[in-house]
């Protein structure tokens, strides 16, 4: 099989095509929700990465996918509504569930092991400003923003300018919360524990890396998928 992509190609559009990509995008800390409206030869350049070797791992990627890993097409094909009620029932449910159920185990953690590993304050401190914000942005997409998408599918919104700022003020807060899971992945070392870190430790550090990729998927589907619709 053939890559059907070029270093020009844009790294949302990889991730659109090929879902697994994102993998590897993750692996190289390259942004592919808020800033993957840039080429994958800006992508490598900005990140340090060469761009015969970004497009090596993506090549293995695609080699040994199926057509069921290419599931984003679902969503580029799919109406307005569909995509706002998988996000609420499969992303923001399932968040707040997995927000209230590790806060305790990241204070557990940065008590017990806080005094011979000082960087657990800064990731217990991230961790509880990323459940709010997500928390905040949640509450507003569900009650304001998305109603009124729905409304400009419907072509039956009085005020188009409004929405557009509201959908405006989401991608800033997708922006605000990438910083934080960007900062969460540098200072835990890619989240991999110390040597002397206990189960409840390294159960943390996975659950994180699993909130990161999540999140992740959840910002690409909004912001490169929903919002460009009505933008």
């Amino acid at each position: 099989m053939t890559l059907p992509i070029s270093a020009n190609t844009l790294v949302k559009d990889i991730v659109n095509e090929l879902p697994k990509s994102s993998d590897v995008f993750k692996r190289f800390r390259i942004d592919f929700c808020c800033g993957g409206n840039i080429s994958i030869t800006a992508a490598a350049i900005e990140n340090n990465v060469e761009v015969s070797t970004l497009l090596d791992e993506l090549t293995v990627v695609f080699e040994n996918s199926t057509p069921a890993d290419k599931n984003m097409d679902v969503w580029l094909e799919s109406d307005t509504n569909t995509i706002i009620n998988h996000v609420i029932n499969n992303i923001h449910r399932p968040l707040m569930v997995e927000l209230a159920e590790l806060s305790p185990y990241v204070t557990k953690v940065f008590k017990v092991h806080g005094e011979s590993h000082p960087e657990l304050a800064r990731v217990k401190e991230l961790f509880f400003e990323y459940k709010k914000e997500m928390t905040e942005h949640s509450a507003k997409e569900e009650t304001i923003v998305f109603p009124l998408i729905k409304k400009l599918a419907e072509n039956s919104i009085e005020n188009r300018e409004e929405t557009i700022s509201y959908i405006k003020e989401l991608e800033k807060e997708h922006d605000h919360v990438g910083a934080i899971l960007k900062e969460l992945r540098e200072i835990t070392f890619d989240f991999t524990p110390p040597v002397d870190g206990c189960g409840t430790y390294r159960l943390v550090y996975k659950r994180l890396e699993l909130l990161e990729g999540e999140t992740f998927m959840h910002v690409h589907l909004e912001q490169n998928i929903l919002f460009p619709r009505y933008i």
